[in-house]
């Protein structure tokens, strides 16, 4: 991917895409909103529903548990019934959880309707590399990175509307992120076409075999204690922050911003010069030592060090995503539903976790333990580099093959 440059404004931009390809990318827009839309609005709902920090973190956990078991899911059903419907079966579970949500009466209530919503989203954002890459003009490279903006401007818009519609009450994030996804789910309707069936149709334990390669579950199993500091971060630094839910809004909006940029513009160039490799053991580092600043500093300290994770985040969901998509010689479908598997329960469990660990012990310790899991994250890709070494080297070459893609990037 980094042998061209998909911003030329030739025919393979990845400005000149068909209408079918602007639909689905804004509608994932709208479905990575809803990763941090409930940010700045933690503490709000904590205290309108009378509820503890680790029981309001559960709001990840039962998002991101669904969202990993589903990922053995999404490949059976869109195999068998198309990309189109599954993306359309998805948006209309998350406009139907999503307005739930926003009337519970409890923090069950809202837990439960998460979970729903954390199904809605693990089919559609499941398929709509698939279906974006499908329908895109210019190859995988151009696609791909069209989805990794869609991935970054969702990530930072996400905690803006939250604090805008949150400022005036807990619930209408969730009415605003349901009626947005109404209108994506109209626009797939009128301009994506259905898209070709795959030839074999995926079964329930294909991803789990895909996991028996080396290289692969080395990948996931990197990308989950990776994950594990990523949403440490997103679920437990609000509490920290104590901010109102415009101040919070504006440090992750801040925060989505530099991880759009360093996805999209910075990671490529980076590396095309040091290797995929190099990049992502540095950024996991440098990602750790920022976690213990985090923890550790003052309050200025704790917003600058939240801001500045968005750069690693950004770096580090780019080059994931690119190994586990040509790590193994699985189909990229089978392989990167495998990997999303493995690494979504980290998602599940720091949420839950972190806030547990400052009750056991003080605030500063989350931190810590996130930072570890970074820098356990970087010692595996360190250990097994050789079985990675091909395919970062396959990355750098631009070699990377123009078949379907199934992945949730972050």
């Amino acid at each position: 991917m980094q042998g061209e440059d998909p911003f030329d404004q030739g025919a393979g931009s990845i400005l000149r895409q068909p209408k079918a390809v602007w639909a689905t990318a804004g509608a994932s827009v709208v479905a990575f909103m809803g990763i941090g839309l409930v940010d700045p609005i933690l503490p709000s709902i904590a205290k309108g529903l009378e509820a503890t920090p680790s029981q309001v973190s559960l709001l990840f956990t039962s998002y991101f548990l669904i969202t990993a078991v589903a990922m053995l899911v999404t490949g059976f059903v869109s195999s068998r019934i198309g990309g189109r419907k599954t993306l359309l079966t998805g948006l209309a579970l998350v406009v139907v959880f999503a307005a739930l949500s926003g009337t519970s009466s409890s923090v069950a209530e809202l837990v439960g309707f998460r979970a729903g919503w954390g199904l809605g989203n693990a089919l559609f954002v499941s398929t709509a590399l698939a279906v974006i890459v499908g329908a895109a003009a210019g190859g995988s490279s151009a696609a791909i990175l069209l989805y990794e903006s869609a991935l970054g401007l969702g990530m930072a818009c996400g905690p803006l509307l939250g604090a805008l519609l949150g400022d005036a009450s807990w619930r209408y994030p969730f009415f605003g992120t349901a009626a947005l996804m109404a209108i994506g789910f109209i626009c797939i309707t009128a301009f994506l076409k259905e898209q070709p069936k795959p030839a074999r149709k995926t079964s329930l334990l294909d991803p789990i075999k895909a996991l028996g390669h080396g290289g692969l579950a080395s990948v996931a199993t990197s990308a989950f204690f990776y994950n594990y500091a990523f949403f440490t971060i997103l679920a437990f630094t609000p509490f920290v922050l104590n901010m109102t839910p415009y101040k919070s809004g504006a440090v992750f909006f801040a925060w989505g911003l530099l991880l759009a940029v360093f996805s999209v513009l910075v990671a490529p160039r980076l590396q095309k010069r040091f290797g995929s490799l190099r990049v992502l053991g540095a950024s996991l580092v440098l990602l750790a030592a920022d976690l213990v600043i985090l923890g550790y500093g003052n309050h200025t300290a704790a917003i600058v060090c939240t801001i500045v994770s968005g750069a690693f985040i950004g770096m580090n969901n780019t080059v994931y995503t690119e190994l586990a998509l040509g790590v193994s010689d699985a189909p990229r479908p089978v392989a990167s539903a495998g990997y999303n598997f493995v690494r979504w329960f980290a998602a599940a469990a720091a949420p839950y976790l972190a806030p547990k660990i400052e009750e056991w012990s003080n605030i500063h310790i989350p931190f810590v333990v996130a930072a570890i899991a970074a820098v356990v994250g970087a010692v595996v890709v360190w250990i097994r580099r050789t079985a990675l070494t091909h395919e970062a080297k396959e990355l750098e070459l631009g070699h990377a093959t123009e078949d379907g893609v199934t992945v949730f990037a972050d």
